[in-house]
């Protein structure tokens, strides 16, 4: 019996929203990569882009356990000799919870083309409203 190896032009795309309202960070940010792989779906191809489009909404709301929001520390470097800058995870939450959601997920997709390649269908929201309603996103259900 011959192995089938899925295309990136034959997969079949979903649209998926999730409600970060009171979920924990890193539990949701481990199923959203899953979903953005492909994992879920029986065509699971490691090498090719199968997965699914996944829509956050109320990403300000999110949770985290334990004293992450003070402890936490994000780091930048511009490449200039002290152009190192840091910011706490409450700061980040304050001012752009979209790329704390997407800075989690990214560290969980492959560090390679492929993973550039995936983050780029995570789309990520501050609010309720999203402009993806034409693509009529189902709820995807988040384990805690």
């Amino acid at each position: 019996m011959k192995t089938r190896f899925m295309k990136r032009d034959e997969a079949n795309r979903n649209w998926y929203v999730v409600d970060a309202k009171d979920l924990i960070l890193g539990r949701m940010a481990a199923q959203i990569a899953v979903c953005l792989r492909g994992k879920n779906k029986p065509v699971f191809t490691p090498n090719a882009d199968t997965g699914d489009f996944v829509v956050v909404v109320n990403a300000e709301k999110v949770r985290v356990t334990g004293n992450k929001l003070r402890q936490k520390i994000y780091y930048r470097h511009s490449g200039y000799i002290g152009g190192i800058r840091e910011a706490t995870l409450q700061e980040k939450l304050s001012k752009s919870p979209e790329t704390v959601i997407t800075h989690a997920v990214r560290g969980m997709l492959p560090k390679n083309r492929l993973g550039r390649e995936l983050i780029k269908k995570l789309k990520v929201y501050k609010g309720e409203a999203h402009p993806h309603g034409a693509q009529n996103p189902q709820e995807l259900k988040i384990r805690q």
